[in-house]
């Protein structure tokens, strides 16, 4: 009998403020394809998150629970580092249109030049969601537009309750 292959852990890093569809996709293929998918927001303290780390990490969970072979995570400092501690290979990543491509492979670049043995994985956005960002579900979203179906109902449920908490401090 010949010897098991080793497992691949893939890590799939971003903000994820908050998690769309489109990113769901992302962790139902991933989770097909590697024999680890660990789900990972970037802590970054530059930038202002409609939603806390510790909250996006419980979303998260909520939404990534059906898929046994995904793990939720956060990290600061290097993606590289983080992938080596965390013993994996591969970077998983997802491209919308040309622009997310040409930043992904700089990034992919810079990442093979800093640990080589690390792949990034790219991944084409399913149609239905190739135009969905975070950032566009949250404008929308508060300019009163409607965002089912582009966020998992249980993450629609928070940003509602988050802008209605943002409307009464606002009217305090």
């Amino acid at each position: 009998m010949p010897p098991k292959p080793p497992s691949v852990i893939a890590i799939y890093p971003g903000s994820f403020d908050p998690i769309t569809n489109g990113h769901l996709d992302l962790v139902q293929r991933g989770a097909r394809i590697f024999d680890a998918l660990i789900v990972s927001i970037l802590r970054n303290d530059s930038k202002l998150p409609l939603f806390s780390v510790e909250e996006r990490m419980d979303m998260l969970r909520e939404v990534v629970h059906p898929y046994a072979n995904v793990e939720v995570d956060c990290f600061d400092g290097l993606l590289v580092d983080y992938a080596a501690q965390r013993s994996a290979t591969v970077l998983l990543r997802g491209i919308r249109a040309i622009s997310d491509y040409e930043y992904e492979l700089q990034m992919a670049s810079m990442n093979h030049r800093l640990r080589p043995g690390i792949e990034t994985v790219f991944l084409m956005a399913n149609e239905a969601y190739s135009f969905i960002s975070s950032r566009l579900v949250k404008e929308v979203y508060g300019l009163g537009g409607n965002i089912s179906g582009l966020v998992p109902p249980s993450v629609e449920a928070r940003m509602h309750d988050r802008m209605q908490k943002t409307k009464q401090r606002g009217a305090e």
